[in-house]
């Protein structure tokens, strides 16, 4: 399962946030630091409105949505990469996660203290960024000299990575955001199996008040933080972490008047989910029938034989063909049937690359 890690300095609302995103309370929320030591992590399902709108068709026994796993990861300090605070358990949690959530406190209250003792939310940002880069450094540079000896022993492998490294060095050595396109195909793929921090996939999420929520850009520390996530070319998701936390425990009915009441269209927790989605690349098909209408997880790119893999791996082994109806002509039609009738159903082979949304059924022997 995709792991995403929130990461911040303490009293950011880190936990705040969990409790929010995983709708329970097993993540303690304080107002000191260190609050969160080992990691709690939560099973999230990624909200969906193709779900419903299938199951409307298909009047399935159970709709099953796909999930991500969220990470609350302790807060960051100055001097981590050298074991301040508890600085090196938690740069090891953070190496384990797919993607990072950075989440940046972007609003004032005398009663919550901040640990740099004052709101600055580019200060904040650079902190943690400096902090990956100098844990990357001393990880990368332990690293080369071993793989160097390899690649004069013609490894191959052994090579690449070499290459990869020297790459990266000098983005870590500015503490800059890791530009991917440098990168060949070949290296890509083996990028992320090096764990480097600062290469991972990163989201900021601004944490403001619930009278700042409908009108962020009225934050001089939401904009200053815009501005310099669009340097980065990172994505910036706006959110009330404690307004969120209030709505998990709402039924969907009153949800939806809260959030109306505030001047918001939709839970800044949805928002970060399919942020987070879209940010390790991925996409959804669908299967659906009596028992279940159910969206997969694919990576963009992926053949149907893939995709089928994603279901059992003796679909992948076995396949034939792929019965597949796009979800807006599923929808259109009304039925699988009427689809079938008016010729929208296609039988796509190993070729085909699966696209979003797509409703499948797959034809596999073994």
């Amino acid at each position: 399962m995709l792991k995403v890690g929130l990461v911040g300095l303490p009293n950011v609302g880190k936990s705040t946030l969990f409790n929010a995103l995983t709708a329970s309370y097993q993540a303690e929320s304080a107002n000191y630091p260190f609050c969160t030591i080992e990691p709690n992590s939560g099973i999230v399902k990624v909200p969906d409105q193709r779900l419903n709108e299938l199951n409307s068709i298909v009047k399935a026994q159970q709709i099953i949505p796909t999930t991500i796993e969220f990470v609350d990861i302790a807060g960051l300090v100055r001097g981590a990469s050298k074991g301040e605070g508890l600085g090196n358990q938690f740069l090891s949690h953070i190496r384990e996660v797919d993607a990072i959530v950075h989440v940046v406190r972007c609003f004032e209250d005398e009663n919550i203290t901040h640990v740099d003792g004052a709101i600055d939310p580019i200060r904040d940002v650079d902190t943690i960024h400096i902090e990956l880069a100098l844990a990357d450094q001393a990880s990368a540079a332990k690293r080369l000299e071993r793989l160097q000896k390899l690649k004069k022993q013609g490894d191959k492998r052994a090579a690449v990575e070499v290459a990869i490294i020297e790459k990266v060095m000098p983005f870590l050595d500015k503490v800059q955001a890791v530009d991917l396109s440098i990168f060949t195909a070949e290296e890509k793929m083996i990028l992320p199996q090096l764990q480097f921090l600062s290469t991972k996939p990163l989201v900021y999420v601004a944490n403001v008040t619930e009278e700042q929520l409908a009108k962020p850009d009225e934050n001089k520390y939401v904009v200053a933080l815009k501005k310099k996530a669009q340097e980065e070319d990172r994505p910036v998701v706006v959110i009330s972490a404690q307004i969120e936390s209030e709505l998990s425990v709402l039924d969907p009915a009153e949800r939806a008047s809260y959030l109306e009441s505030l001047g918001v269209t939709d839970s800044g927790v949805n928002n970060l989910i399919r942020c987070a989605f879209d940010l390790l690349g991925l996409k959804t098909y669908f299967t659906a029938g009596e028992k279940e209408v159910r969206a997969w997880t694919f990576q963009n790119g992926y053949t149907a034989p893939q995709c089928a893999g994603v279901i059992h791996t003796d679909f992948e082994r076995g396949f034939i063909k792929a019965e597949v109806i796009g979800y807006d002509d599923y929808i259109t039609s009304g039925s699988e049937k009427s689809a079938k009738e008016k010729g929208l159903m296609r039988l796509e082979g190993k070729e085909y690359l699966m696209a979003d949304g797509d409703v499948v059924h797959f034809r596999f022997n073994v």
